[in-house]
């Protein structure tokens, strides 16, 4: 478990902040700075994951809650009949994302929104998104994060040409957000709606043999 270094400025200004008050009301003062300096190291958490690695298999990107599963013809990236699992992060949850596949970065997209609440349904097509589609031996997969209400930053540290292993980190959304995986429609499906699931632990789908 590390804390990431996207933290780090929100932690340290929340210590300054407590020592500011510190002198101005004392003890008193610094509760609510060192309560939110701690919220913050949890929030940008980075626990450490063994990553099973199996081209067969798709991996949650993100922790959370699964909100729908549905079917959808997707002219993004993979262009064919797809299946997207929703996943809504909350302000509790781990917010790093990863790889759900192994794969080379062949497209992406940034898309400028609003900041609807995550778990909205307009979200999706409302709020700002970025996308990042992984391609390998001719397999495509889209991963897209959607900012929320809180979540008025998307960090991502990869770009195109970038080589992902399964389970990397790539990127993060700061604060309750949303992830959607997008996989070819002959991929199976294993999350249902309702489901807990883990970046890089949860298998959420397989290619049918």
């Amino acid at each position: 478990m590390h804390i990431l270094r996207q933290g780090y400025p929100f932690i340290g200004t929340m210590l300054v902040v407590a020592v500011i008050l510190y002198f101005l009301f004392g003890l008193y003062g610094i509760v609510l700075p060192l309560v939110l300096a701690a919220y913050f190291a949890y929030f940008f958490r980075s626990p450490e994951r063994a990553v099973r690695q199996d081209p067969s298999l798709f991996y949650s990107p993100a922790d959370g809650t699964v909100m729908d599963v549905t079917e959808f013809y997707d002219d993004e990236f993979l262009n064919a009949e797809a299946k997207k699992v929703t996943i809504f992060l909350s302000v509790f949850n781990v917010h790093v994302n990863r790889a759900p596949v192994e794969g080379t970065i062949k497209y992406q997209r940034y898309t400028v929104g609003h900041y609807l609440p995550a778990y909205d349904k307009e979200a999706a097509f409302e709020n700002e998104r970025f996308a990042i589609g992984l391609q390998k031996d001719g397999l495509k997969v889209l991963v897209i994060q959607i900012a929320g209400i809180l979540a008025r930053r998307i960090d991502n540290w990869v770009g195109l040409g970038s080589e992902l292993r399964q389970g990397e980190i790539y990127g993060m959304i700061k604060f309750g957000s949303c992830t959607e995986l997008v996989v070819p429609k002959e991929v199976e499906i294993l999350s249902r709606k309702g489901d807990k699931v883990k970046a890089g632990i949860t298998v959420m789908g397989r290619l049918k043999p």
